[in-house]
């Protein structure tokens, strides 16, 4: 927890300055300190935000004005003419400096008493075991309210320094112990070492990584529950975690590949759903500490110790309610991710299904190109010793278009120029035509007249001469004079032609 506080607000007449705020917990002082905007450079307000307020001493300009007040829990943290947007900063503030300012009263509390514990084992001139067991005492106490967050880590680290040196004192008392004490360390060290040994071997083998992480887990709890000297100390837990990202490396490796932006999108989605249920565990657990802080208030021993219990009841709602808000951020983004999976989703099986249809009708094209060619090849090989070249390209063109199906009809269609178009009318007989026109149906008639272009049709029309034309319908039996559809198709076409 921070002791220092920068935020932007605005005094009595409503003009904006720079507010610093600064606890001393010894003395349950607040200080403040208020800055005009005008006297605020952009270097300063860096300086307040990034360096003073982590705790490094910086040069204040001219123009500030400076206040203290006594902390409570019920007064507002700010001075009544200054008022900010950041309420929640300030209550949150407000809330843990209470917090530290009762932490530090027990740990003044507790420095009284180890201050006595120093002084009778400094006065000792054998070793005493119950000076062994009060300093063991009184750091099991230190240890309870450590666990139970009632005391900062740098008092109980400075509470920790102290309790070493004289535990130090008396193991120096003891030296006819020490030498037992090393050979038992010495013996769990060389165990572990073994046993270490023996797992890398198998994590470069490449065995069963299940049985290995398991071996290592176990060595681990074994590694916590001995007492060993810190130089061994320090060389295991080097070596386990050596041990632990090997077989790590082993088995999952570190390479990462290419992913569809659903897969990505999903994995996001995954991983948000693990922080949301971690964040709910965190808030279901805040309520639990909450509720239990709740009860110990009627059962604690000393105005003190209610004190803190209050102090935390404070500080864990306000915990609470931060957590709720990031929770519900986190529910929203939710949702964007689900609406973002479905259309990309959505997308995606669009495109696949437009391949899956140019790549079926890209194969369909080059069949039916294919085998036309090869049709045409074989009949050009055998019209050259048997047949005229007119009648074995009518005989082969006959063959592929009655092979044909009608998707591959309408493509060969489509490769079809009106050049290629009037040349193959130019070179057909007038009975070849009434024949060709005979086999036409109205419907076919109809789509091929729809796909012809207004401009194809006058080329073709352009390309008939008048004696050709006569020909045709010279060679028109009644037999051959279609019904009123196909009437009718004819007026079609001879309205394109018209219009064009």
């Amino acid at each position: 927890m921070k002791t220092r506080l920068v935020l932007w607000g605005t005094n009595s007449t409503d003009e904006r300055v720079l507010i610093a705020m600064e606890l001393r917990a010894a003395e349950n002082k607040v200080n403040t300190w208020v800055f005009p905007e005008q006297s605020v450079t952009n270097a300063f307000d860096q300086d307040m935000h990034n360096k003073w307020r982590m705790g490094e001493t910086i040069e204040f300009p001219e123009g500030g004005t400076k206040s203290d007040r006594e902390l409570t829990i019920s007064d507002n943290l700010l001075p009544d003419e200054l008022k900010t947007d950041r309420t929640d900063l300030v209550h949150r503030a407000q809330t843990e400096w209470h917090f530290i300012v009762l932490s530090t009263k027990l740990f003044d509390t507790y420095r009284e008493e180890l201050e006595e514990l120093n002084q009778s084992v400094k006065n000792l001139a054998t070793y005493s075991g119950d000076a062994w067991g009060a300093l063991k005492d009184f750091w099991d106490k230190v240890q309870v309210q450590v666990r139970e967050r009632n005391l900062f880590h740098q008092h109980a680290d400075e509470i920790k320094v102290t309790i070493n040196e004289l535990f130090g004192v008396l193991k120096s008392k003891r030296s006819d112990m020490e030498s037992v004490f090393q050979q038992q360390s010495q013996d769990l060290f060389a165990k572990f070492n073994t046993a270490l040994d023996d797992l890398d071997q198998r994590i470069q083998s490449n065995a069963r990584f299940n049985a290995i992480f398991n071996d290592l887990k176990e060595i681990q709890l074994a590694f916590r529950d001995s007492k060993l000297t810190r130089e061994h100390g320090n060389i295991l837990w080097e070596r386990l975690d050596t041990s632990f990202k090997a077989a790590k490396d082993k088995r999952f490796g570190d390479g990462a590949s290419d992913v569809p932006a659903s897969d990505r999108i999903e994995r996001r989605y995954e991983g948000l759903m693990v922080a949301v249920s971690k964040m709910q565990q965190s808030i279901d657990r805040d309520k639990e500490d909450l509720e239990f802080q709740v009860k110990k208030v009627a059962t604690t021993d000393g105005q003190l110790e209610a004190q803190i219990r209050q102090a935390k009841i404070k500080m864990i709602e306000s915990r609470i309610q931060s957590k709720e808000e990031k929770l519900k951020e986190m529910t929203q983004t939710r949702a964007d991710l689900e609406s973002k999976m479905e259309s990309v989703k959505e997308r995606e099986r669009k495109r696949k299904d437009r391949e899956v249809a140019d790549a079926n009708r890209a194969a369909a094209k080059k069949a039916a190109e294919e085998k036309i060619n090869s049709q045409i090849k074989e009949s050009e090989a055998a019209a050259s010793k048997t047949v005229a070249p007119a009648a074995a390209a009518d005989e082969v063109a006959t063959q592929a278009v009655a092979e044909a199906t009608p998707q591959e009809a309408i493509e060969i269609v489509a490769e079809v120029t009106p050049q290629e178009a009037v040349e193959a009318v130019a070179e057909a007989t007038p009975q070849e035509a009434v024949e060709a026109v005979a086999e036409v149906t109205p419907q076919e008639a109809v789509e091929v007249v729809a796909e012809v272009t207004p401009q194809e049709a006058v080329e073709i029309v352009a390309e008939v001469t008048p004696q050709e034309a006569v020909e045709v319908v010279a060679e028109v039996t009644p037999e051959s004079v279609v019904s009123d559809d196909t009437m009718a198709d004819a007026a079609t076409l001879a309205a394109i032609v018209e219009t064009a």
